[in-house]
């Protein structure tokens, strides 16, 4: 088994095992192996539902602050269109900042295509249904999210400033 290649195995030897499997869990993501592989379903499913999560907030900040954007500089004089995508950029983005950010799940994301990951010991595994996390740089999504959320309610808060002046 490779070194970046960490695998929780679904063996239950007494009552306290699914918290066992959380701690593997987290000493996996702790050290940052490049891949986990996560047996027992329901911490898999929980896993992956957590990641799913933190990408929706994070797709929402990205995709409502460039829209805000757009629509702040092609209909200037229309608030109630751009206003509401620049209050939601920024409040995703702020608790993804506040919940996801300092996550180390953050750093991962699931692979549902299993041939995608290589050297995967998939004959040894006792699930059909593994959930795969591939850890991967998220510095520049981090990077642009944050800076389309803060330009996003810049924008408005000057709009909303220059109208009440």
């Amino acid at each position: 088994m490779p070194k970046d290649l960490a695998i929780i195995r679904e063996v239950y030897e007494h009552e306290y095992s699914a918290e066992e499997f959380e701690v593997e869990l987290d000493r996996a993501l702790e050290t940052q192996a490049g891949t986990i592989v996560v047996e027992p379903a329901r911490l898999g499913e929980d896993t992956a539902r957590w990641i799913t999560c933190g990408n929706c907030l994070h797709k929402t900040a990205v995709l409502s602050g460039a829209s805000c954007l757009i629509c702040a500089g092609v209909w200037p004089e229309k608030g109630w269109l751009f206003l509401p995508l620049g209050f939601t950029s920024a409040v995703c983005a702020g608790v993804y900042a506040v919940s996801w950010q300092f996550d180390p799940c953050c750093k991962y994301q699931v692979e549902y295509d299993l041939m995608k990951v290589p050297k995967l010991p998939l004959h040894s595994l006792t699930t059909t249904t593994p959930v795969v996390l591939v850890r991967k740089d998220d510095l520049r999504r981090k990077v642009l999210q944050n800076v389309l959320a803060l330009t996003a309610a810049s924008v408005c808060f000057y709009k909303i400033y220059r109208w009440y002046l």
